[in-house]
């Protein structure tokens, strides 16, 4: 019986060829009473020229997906990405979505509070107002779509809001964050009444004083910890 001992130095009969794997980040923040998302600049001739897209890359070899995406944030969003949320949003794999070759793509869907939005100076990335995103790169548009309507659907039955305003806000202003969101108005009683009935805000006994109004009460999460609750 002849047996044969297979080594490094074989070479395979047949060459397995795959498509290589990049993540790209749909990441938001509240900004201006705004949705926006962050941007960069593409230009990759002759495909596309001066044109913009999501903050993405290829997943080196030694990263996770979500690695790659944190990675991705901080170096080309300028971005810290310790102070982002993310999570996976979905795969997108159409056999043309990068004219270049066969590359499938990991989105994420991030959140950023607008105490941690601003990005690093000397980076190419901007934040556009969701309304005003259009034409992006690739199939950056499609991913864009997804992940608002993904975003607008866990503000309805989880807490990620804590992860879009400020440590200490207003109940105006946390229902206004839902609104802009949602880009529709809430009963203003019914919305109070339910964070409240949730026991997902506290008093900090500060006030925010300014303008002509008089102070208003300031709040904070009861947890910042990442969890499903039925809030809409």
């Amino acid at each position: 019986m002849v047996t044969y001992t297979l080594t490094l130095m074989d070479k395979p009969k047949h060459e397995l060829k795959f498509a290589v794997l990049a993540a790209d980040v749909a990441l938001f923040t509240l900004k201006d009473g705004d949705l926006k998302a962050l941007l960069i600049p593409v230009d990759r001739p002759p495909y596309f020229v001066n044109r913009k897209g999501l903050p993405g890359g290829l997943v080196d070899p030694k990263e996770t997906a979500e690695e790659s995406a944190r990675r991705i944030i901080s170096q080309k969003g300028g971005i810290n990405a310790k102070d982002a949320y993310l999570e996976q949003l979905a795969t997108f794999s159409k056999i043309d979505r990068d004219p270049r070759g066969r590359v499938v793509a990991v989105a994420y869907l991030g959140v950023i509070d607008p105490g941690h939005n601003s990005i690093r100076e000397g980076a190419d990335a901007f934040w556009q107002s969701v309304k005003k995103v259009s034409k992006l790169a690739y199939d950056h548009d499609e991913i864009i779509s997804v992940a608002v309507e993904r975003l607008r659907s866990k503000l309805e039955y989880t807490n990620i809001v804590v992860h879009l305003v400020p440590e200490e806000f207003t109940l105006g202003e946390l229902q206004a964050a839902y609104e802009t969101i949602l880009s529709h108005s809430l009963d203003k009683r019914n919305f109070r009444k339910k964070i409240f009935s949730l026991k997902l805000v506290k008093k900090t006994g500060h006030q925010k004083r300014g303008g002509a109004s008089r102070p208003a009460e300031l709040y904070s999460f009861t947890t910042r910890k990442h969890k499903i609750v039925e809030i809409l």
